[in-house]
């Protein structure tokens, strides 16, 4: 069996959107653990997953596995018992997705990675196990009626532009790597406070409120499960919301709505709106933030200039992006010079 996919992402994602409603579960899962051969793991998943038609993105690494996934929803019972064969994955948590339309991913990606998280430390440094104390939702709301109680989103600026905890600190960064030393310097005159960490899933909660605790910081807590597990006891407990907005996800359909709450605008005409979209000009890719309105008017591009070339014949836009490789703009995510209405800010709150 081939460990690797060799159909064109294209004509997945087209198979993917003509297939009316596949009943299919996203879901996500994590867990920071020694791996003394992540190759040979990584080819073992491959192996077990793609034989159920697993779809997603899942990275490896000597320092354990972080994977978001779609699964076919009548194979979810094979695929926990691949998953929970292996003895250090057994009853791992998976997060299932607040809102699913089963096209969250079209095809299975499993990498090899030095990181299972870019976080940029040195991890022989400090005790990456010495994380935070683990709060539930019930808890977490408690503990957030205290006025002294800081919270504080460890995600990325297009993350917590669409979404966040009510009064919640939200750091303009562009990656995870630049959050933690300006998280730290934002609290330097605090570590007597109670601080509060939060992300998507968790992950990144587990390295940044260890690293919290090894630079000084006495009461240290991270949401467990992050806004996805926080959104399903909510749900489940009839508990208040404190969440505001859309919590954006890293697959195709770039967020689920846990309120009814617009907090963002449309950064081509400043409608209010929280829909993330990539440009369509395969030149540019530029995550942005459009309403329906100007997705027609710009034929679902970020500018005139990328309207224009995707109107052009196939082989001028190539021929125009020949050499370029702008990916999905990673560190330039709704700050394109392109787009008027969004420009970097100091820290919000």
């Amino acid at each position: 069996m081939q460990l690797f996919n060799r159909i064109e992402g294209k004509l997945l994602k087209e198979r993917l959107y003509l297939t009316p409603n596949p009943e299919r579960t996203t879901l996500s899962f994590y867990k920071y653990h020694q791996v003394a051969d992540p190759k040979a793991f990584r080819d073992k998943l491959y192996h077990d997953f793609a034989s159920i038609d697993v779809w997603g993105r899942i990275y490896v690494a000597h320092e354990g596995i972080n994977g978001q996934i779609s699964v076919p929803t009548q194979k979810l019972n094979e695929f926990r018992d691949h998953l929970y064969a292996i003895p250090w994955l057994s009853g791992i948590r998976l997060n299932i997705a607040v809102e699913d339309n089963g096209k969250s991913f079209f095809k299975l990606k499993i990498l090899v990675r030095n990181k299972i998280v870019a976080d940029g430390l040195d991890d022989s440094s400090f005790d990456v196990t010495d994380s935070g104390i683990h709060l539930n939702a019930p808890d977490f709301n408690k503990l957030t009626e205290d006025p002294e109680t800081i919270v504080v989103d460890m995600r990325n600026h297009y993350e917590s532009e669409v979404g966040h905890f009510k009064n919640a600190i939200c750091p303009d960064v562009d990656t995870f790597r630049e959050a933690l030393p300006v998280v730290e310097k934002m609290l330097e005159d605090k570590k007597d406070k109670n601080v509060i960490m939060y992300c998507t899933g968790g992950i990144r909660c587990e390295k940044a409120s260890a690293w919290m605790k090894h630079r000084g910081f006495k009461h240290v807590f991270q949401l467990n499960g992050g806004i996805i597990e926080y959104a399903r006891q909510v749900k489940e407990q009839s508990l208040e919301n404190k969440f505001i907005g859309k919590n954006f996800v890293f697959d195709e359909r770039l967020g689920e709505r846990i309120s009814d709450e617009i907090i963002s605008t449309c950064h081509q005409c400043g409608t209010p709106c929280d829909d993330h979209t990539n440009c369509k000009n395969d030149g540019c890719h530029l995550l942005f933030i459009q309403c329906k309105a100007c997705a027609e008017k710009f034929n679902g591009c970020c500018s005139v200039e990328c309207r224009e070339i995707l109107m052009l014949p196939v082989d001028q836009q190539k021929n125009i992006r020949k050499g370029i490789n702008k990916g999905r703009q990673v560190f330039k995510k709704g700050r394109s010079e392109k787009l008027g209405l969004k420009v970097k800010s100091e820290l919000t709150q």
